[in-house]
């Protein structure tokens, strides 16, 4: 995966991927990771695993921090390797102490679950805050969820809005719609539906499933915007071609309050939406909130 993203002219990216060869083949470190992040996505090559994770460990035997990372996600998922939560951890501890805040994060999340390492979860608290100051947004919205459940700290709803926030600001989709729902419910932060609405359009609008369901919810109930069935019905429909098992009910529901008329014009702006919204994930995740594995920006 080059810098800029992949290359829409397939034969520039033929070529890229020959200059990358060329490159690792001369022992270039960056050269081998780009090329094992390319046989991982599929982009320009076969989607192959084991060819990534050749690549991968050659750059990582060169000593560069990024090769530990994406190495660490690999072993924790079994993908081109043998699945092996020890060595996952092994990698992201090394990657984490040179200041890699992907890798601080999923260290974090090992130790708060017990993969790999004995459950410690004041470790996972310290690896979350390093992840976190460092910007990582995916730690971030775990740091705000430790401090909301009060799992290896003090319970602070105030805490957790903050990080939550500091994530939303940032773009990311999960603290949009989790700090929406502090805003809905009136935890750590004054209720307001019409906070909770502007966070959950940004985030719906950006693909998030869960935000969908909710802003649809918002519409159906009339908190923070007019009451309006085939709004919600709209939003309703977009999470559930998103995945979300939720909507169908909530569909079900919605649609009891509507005329057959409405429910075509939802279904036709549903469409109309998924048109023009943005799908690409940000941030590969192996739970909502939890490990990341960001791709080449």
């Amino acid at each position: 995966m080059s810098n800029g993203g992949p290359d829409p002219n397939l034969e520039n990216l033929a070529s890229d991927v020959s200059n990358l060869r060329d490159q690792a083949g001369r022992g270039d470190a960056i050269a081998r990771y780009r090329l094992g992040r390319l046989y991982m996505t599929g982009i320009g090559v076969p989607v192959d695993y084991e060819e990534a994770a050749k690549y991968l460990h050659a750059a990582d035997e060169q000593g560069l921090t990024k090769a530990k990372v994406v190495l660490g996600y690999l072993y924790e998922n079994g993908k081109g390797v043998p699945r092996d939560d020890r060595k996952a951890f092994d990698y992201y501890a090394a990657a984490a102490r040179q200041g890699d805040s992907t890798a601080a994060n999923n260290l974090a999340v090992m130790y708060e679950y017990g993969r790999g390492v004995h459950k410690d979860v004041r470790q996972a608290v310290n690896w979350y805050r390093q992840a976190a100051e460092g910007g990582s947004v995916v730690a971030q919205c775990n740091l705000g969820t430790v401090y909301f459940r009060g799992r290896g700290v003090e319970q602070d709803y105030a805490q957790a809005a903050e990080w939550f926030r500091k994530a939303a600001e940032s773009g990311h989709g999960t603290g949009q719609q989790l700090l929406a729902w502090m805003y809905f419910k009136g935890v750590g932060v004054p209720q307001d539906y019409a906070a909770a609405t502007r966070w959950l359009q940004l985030a719906a609008h950006g693909g998030d499933p869960r935000a969908q369901i909710d802003l649809g919810y918002l519409y159906e109930q009339g908190k923070g915007v007019p009451l309006d069935y085939v709004t919600a019905y709209m939003w309703y429909k977009t999470a559930e071609s998103g995945g979300d098992g939720r909507a169908r009910e909530k569909l079900k529901h919605v649609s009891r309050l509507m005329t057959k008329q409405q429910i075509r014009q939802a279904n036709a702006a549903a469409t109309e939406l998924a048109s023009s919204m943005h799908r690409g994930k940000v941030v590969e995740e192996s739970q909502s909130i939890g490990n990341a594995l960001i791709p080449e920006r």
